[in-house]
């Protein structure tokens, strides 16, 4: 991967700041209730928690996918509502995990779709859209792919190329719906490896716990559309809080290469009760 992509990644990202974050479809049915926590430029912030907990509700506020009912949403301090659609999609790119089929487009139109928020009226792409895509490929080394129809590709090859798209837009910002999900384990590693390179702030979603503790700077534990907890993996991902967030029994264990803790986990199940034999009154017909 190509160290000329720095002046793809703009800069060192942004702050991203949300306070008192509310949102639900409708009027008595919240999905995110009351959160908050700031992140520094170049942070990576992984979202946890379990199935319903409101992780992607709260995903959809941050890249304005809906409007929040409650509370502020700042890049660099500036109102994310108070940014026209095109400067937002020019500060954040998003990256979900609905992949399209049969995309009739090849490897290199993909890319350069992340150059449509950099467009200006309806010309044609210019030498500098072409070398951004170019650079995109390259660090994501798909350049040897770029005539290749996208419906064709494997899953860890397609979501190399939507990152390459998000990247081509040239933001501050990178937000990312469970980027490893349907991946085996090598293209898992491979994809946040890639993305640990990059000097952007990225907010993903991760359903696993170990591999979240290994990529983000901070942590934030979803439960019932609030934030249960946040903070860096050190401090947040502790065996009571995730067995309180989850409803299992977690167990930590040292890394063998000493870089923290690894967790594993078991259903909570009551103690059985010890077998006792049967009382017999007085009067118990024999």
């Amino acid at each position: 991967m190509s160290d000329e992509f720095s002046c793809l990644q703009g800069g060192a990202g942004a702050s991203l700041h949300v306070e008192k974050l509310e949102w639900g479809p409708r009027p008595g049915l919240r999905l995110v209730r009351d959160i908050g926590f700031a992140i520094a430029p170049g942070s990576r912030l992984a979202i946890i928690g379990p199935n319903g907990a409101g992780k992607t509700s709260l995903l959809r506020c941050l890249y304005r996918a809906v409007e929040p009912t409650a509370g502020r949403i700042a890049i660099d301090g500036v109102n994310l509502w108070a940014m026209s659609a095109r400067e937002a999609a020019r500060t954040i790119a998003v990256v979900l995990q609905e992949m399209p089929g049969d995309f009739p487009f090849s490897v290199r139109d993909v890319v350069m779709m992340g150059r449509i928020p950099r467009r200006e009226g309806i010309s044609g792409w210019s030498d500098y859209d072409r070398e951004r895509v170019a650079h995109a490929l390259e660090h994501l080394d798909l350049a040897h792919l770029a005539r290749r129809q996208f419906a064709t590709l494997s899953g860890g090859e397609k979501q190399r190329v939507l990152i390459a798209r998000a990247l081509a837009q040239e933001p501050k910002v990178i937000i990312l719906d469970e980027p490893t999900n349907h991946l085996d384990i090598r293209h898992q590693l491979e994809i946040l490896d890639l993305l640990q390179t990059l000097k952007l702030t990225i907010v993903t979603t991760l359903h696993d716990i170990n591999l979240a503790a290994e990529f983000a700077t901070d942590v934030a534990i979803l439960t019932e559309g609030r934030l249960a907890a946040f903070g860096p993996p050190e401090t947040v991902l502790k065996p009571s809080a995730l067995s309180a967030a989850f409803g299992v029994h977690a167990t930590a264990h040292a890394d063998a290469a000493g870089h923290g803790s690894r967790f594993s986990f078991a259903l909570s199940r009551p103690d059985p009760m010890p077998a006792t034999r049967p009382s017999r009154s007085a009067g118990a017909i024999r």
